[in-house]
C-alpha cells in the first residue's frame, strides 16, 4: 500500500493539480446561478478540460464521453473496463458545477484565480467538487500501475448538483441499460470533522427552498402616516415564521419535521465528540461571546444530521442601512433553506410548511409562497462485513487511523433516488470538505494531503471490492 500511496500522491501532485488549477479559472456555474450557461459556454470548457484528462491516463482501455440530453446540462461519463474476473460494477460520482462568489474573498485570493499557499489549493471548485474526477481516475490508474485487479468503473461527472442535480436522473436513466447493476457507489462530495482520517457519511438531511412575500401596500408610504395603521409587512412575516419555528430555541414545530435519530446514531455521536473535543465548538467562524445550540458536542452533532432547521438566506424589499428613509415598505420577501431530517418524508414535509405559510394570513396580508421540488434526506445502508473491514484498511493505510463515521447536516438529494435505484448496492460516501474548506463560502479550498488520502484510500476499496469471496460476506 506504500507503493501505491506514493503513486498516488506523486501524480496527484504533478499531474493532477495543475488541470484543476486551470478549472478554478473556468466560472462554470451552476444552472439555478447562472441560467445564460449554455450561451456562455463555460460547462462545456470545464467539460472539455476534464475530458480530455481523462483520455489521457496511462489504463488499460479508458473511454470518456460527454453525453449531451437535449434541454440538460451535460455530463462526462468515463468508463473503465474491469480488469478482475467476476469483478462486478462500481458508480463512482462527482460534479463540476460551481457556486458563485458568495462573498468578498481574503487579499490575495479570488474564487477564480487558483492559488496555492502551503498545503491548500484556493479557488471556486477546488473541493466542491472539482477534484473528484482526479480523485476517482488516480485511484483506478494508481491500481492499473501496480497491478491490482478492479472491477468495471463508470464515473459520472455532472452539472447540476448545486441545482439540486435535476439533470441526473436522465443521464442515468440514459445510460442505464449499458449500467447494469450496481453493487457499490462511491460518492465523492462530502465532508470531513478533520483531516486525519477517511471520513464517512451515514445520513444526509433533505432540503426544501421556500420564497415567502408578504405585502400589505401598493407602493411604500410615509411610515409618521402610516405607522399604527398599516401593519408591517415585516411584522407579518415574523409571525408566519413562528408558525413553524420557536423564536426562543430554533425548534421547528411542525411534526413532519420531528424524527428520533437511531439509538447508534446517538452513541456514534457521543463517542465521536468525546474523542474529538466537541468539534463543531471549534468549526465556525463564531464571534466572540456566541452560545451555540445544544448542551454538549454530542446534542450538536446529532442537531446537525437529525434536527430540522431553518435559516432566511435571502431578501428582498429591505433597503440597505445607508439607503433607508422614513417609509413604511409595500412587502417583505424571504427565502428560506429548511433542513429536514434525513429519514423524513420531505415531500409531506414541504406542503406542511406551505400550508403553514399561506393559511389565514394575520391582518388579511396577501402571503405568496412559492416552493421549489423537496430534496429527500438519505440514510447509508449497513456496510457489509467486507465493505467495513475495507474501509478500515483504506483509512489506517492512506492516514493512520481508522475512519470516522459521520451524519452530515448538508444536503445531496440524487443519494435517494440513487438508493431507491440500486436498492442492493453498498454506499461510500466521502469527500475533502473539512475545516476551512469553505465550501459555498469565500476562500473555498482543497486540502492536498487529505485528496491524495481520499484517493488512495479509494483505491484501497476497489481494491477489497475486487476479490470475490469478501462480496458475498
Amino acid at each position: 500500500m506504500s507503493d501505491l500511496f506514493d503513486f498516488v500522491e506523486a501524480r496527484f501532485l504533478t499531474d493532477a493539480v495543475p488541470v484543476l488549477s486551470n478549472y478554478v479559472t473556468i466560472p462554470c456555474l451552476s444552472p439555478a446561478f447562472d441560467p445564460q450557461w449554455s450561451e456562455r459556454g463555460a460547462i462545456d470548457a470545464a467539460m472539455d478540460a476534464f475530458a480530455t484528462w481523462a483520455r489521457r491516463r496511462r489504463l488499460r482501455e479508458v473511454s470518456a464521453e460527454i453525453v449531451r440530453l437535449e434541454g440538460r446540462t451535460p455530463a462526462l461519463i468515463v468508463d473503465i473496463p474491469a480488469t478482475a474476473r467476476d469483478g462486478g460494477t462500481i458508480l463512482l460520482y462527482g460534479h463540476l458545477d460551481k457556486q458563485p462568489p458568495l462573498g468578498d474573498w481574503s487579499a490575495g485570493l479570488d474564487p477564480f484565480v487558483p492559488v496555492r499557499r502551503g498545503e491548500h489549493l484556493f479557488g471556486r471548485g477546488t473541493a466542491d467538487d472539482g477534484y473528484a474526477l482526479f480523485a476517482a481516475l488516480g485511484a483506478i490508474e494508481a491500481m492499473e500501475t501496480l497491478g491490482h485487479a478492479h472491477g468495471r468503473c463508470r464515473i459520472v461527472i455532472e452539472a447540476s448538483e448545486e441545482s439540486g442535480s435535476p439533470d441526473l436522473d436522465a443521464h442515468l436513466d440514459a445510460m442505464a441499460a449499458d449500467l447494469g447493476q450496481v453493487d457499490l457507489v462511491i460518492c465523492l462530495d462530502s465532508g470531513a470533522l478533520d483531516y486525519e482520517r477517511l471520513w464517512v457519511t451515514t445520513s444526509l438531511r433533505g432540503n426544501l427552498i421556500v420564497t415567502l412575500n408578504v405585502a400589505v401596500l401598493a407602493h411604500g408610504v410615509h411610515s409618521g402616516e402610516a405607522g399604527g395603521v398599516v401593519p408591517s409587512s415585516f411584522r407579518i412575516l415574523r409571525q408566519l415564521l413562528d408558525r413553524i419555528e420557536n423564536p426562543e430555541t430554533g425548534e421547528l414545530l411542525l411534526p413532519e419535521l420531528d424524527v428520533q435519530p437511531p439509538e447508534h446514531h446517538l452513541a456514534a455521536a457521543a463517542l465521536l465528540s468525546n474523542e474529538l473535543d466537541d468539534p463543531l465548538a471549534h468549526t465556525f467562524p463564531t464571534l466572540p461571546g456566541l452560545e451555540l445550540m445544544g448542551r454538549d458536542g454530542a446534542e450538536r452533532l446529532i442537531r446537525q444530521a437529525w434536527s430540522a432547521s431553518l435559516s432566511v438566506i435571502g431578501i428582498d424589499g429591505i433597503p440597505s442601512v445607508a439607503d433607508a428613509g422614513n417609509v413604511l415598505r409595500s412587502s417583505t420577501m424571504v427565502r428560506l433553506s429548511i433542513r429536514t431530517p434525513p429519514s423524513s418524508d420531505a415531500k409531506r414535509a414541504l406542503r406542511s410548511v406551505v400550508n403553514a405559510l399561506s393559511a389565514e394570513p394575520p391582518s388579511g396580508a396577501t402571503v405568496t409562497v412559492k416552493a421549489e421540488p423537496a430534496a429527500q434526506g438519505w440514510v447509508a445502508p449497513p456496510p457489509s462485513r467486507w465493505l467495513a473491514d475495507a474501509l478500515d484498511a483504506a483509512s489506517r493505510e492512506a492516514f493512520g487511523r481508522p475512519p470516522g463515521y459521520l451524519g452530515e447536516g448538508g444536503s445531496i438529494p440524487f443519494l435517494a433516488s440513487l438508493g431507491r435505484r440500486f436498492p442492493r448496492a453498498q454506499f461510500v460516501v466521502t469527500g475533502v470538505l473539512g475545516p476551512g474548506s469553505n465550501a459555498h463560502g469565500p476562500d473555498e479550498s482543497l486540502h492536498l494531503p487529505t485528496a491524495v488520502g481520499v484517493t488512495a484510500g479509494i483505491a484501497s476499496v476497489l481494491r477489497a471490492h475486487a476479490q470475490p469471496h469478501t462480496l458475498a460476506e
